[in-house]
């Protein structure tokens, strides 16, 4: 079983815990984590783009003038797409990116992120993680001491004063653990847990 020393908010160690084989050290396949973030990322896009093509442009009824004898080219309606106001030829159409990925393949993704975060070195886990009162001066300076940047922390239980204290920090965001996903995983440089959360994590994920 891998294991991680826990750390409190002063970067002090104070304790080790051993990690769910099952969860931190499942062979890492990234076509597999790819598949997952594109599907993810399909599920955002509304796919409601619309333009009129030229039958549903309003107007245009009349020819607007005669056939021959003008000089100038053949018009049949002033809504031809050539024309300024006229319709659009082959433009986007409400459509569906919905893409189909089983629960269990996004649920391996998760594990083979976090799997990959713990070989880059790049999961630390707090013993706990609290704050006495709402002020991202405060928590930016937890996350400097442990010199934490582009950071996500996933927290195990709703906690409006670290959510609040974190919100304006550039780079960094906080997420509950039911909500943990691969894109945020791979999006951000460092994950911060909690052993709360550490447990929370192998009780949803573990096999």
């Amino acid at each position: 079983m891998p294991t991680v020393d826990v750390y409190n908010t002063n970067r002090d160690v104070v304790g080790q815990l051993e990690l769910d084989d099952t969860v931190f050290g499942v062979t890492v396949k990234p076509h597999v984590m790819h598949e997952v973030v594109l599907y993810q990322l399909a599920k955002r896009r509304a796919g409601t783009a619309k333009v009129k093509g030229r039958s549903e442009v309003a107007g245009g009824g009349k020819k607007p003038w005669r056939q021959k004898g003008t000089g100038r080219a053949r018009a049949g309606t002033s809504r031809s797409p050539v024309w300024r106001g006229g319709g659009t030829i082959h433009g986007p159409q409400p459509r569906s990116y919905d893409m189909k990925v089983p629960k269990k393949v996004r649920k391996l993704a998760v594990k083979m992120a976090l799997s990959q975060k713990l070989i880059d070195q790049e999961l630390t886990v707090l013993d706990q993680l609290q704050l006495e009162r709402i002020k991202t001066k405060d928590f930016a300076a937890i996350l400097d001491r442990f010199q934490l940047r582009k950071t996500l922390v996933v927290i195990a239980q709703p906690d409006d004063t670290v959510e609040r204290s974190a919100r304006n920090i550039p780079n960094v965001k906080v997420l509950r653990s039911e909500g943990l996903n691969v894109y945020d995983l791979l999006n951000y440089h460092n994950v911060l847990l909690t052993q709360e959360t550490v447990g929370r994590i192998e009780e949803s994920l573990g096999s």
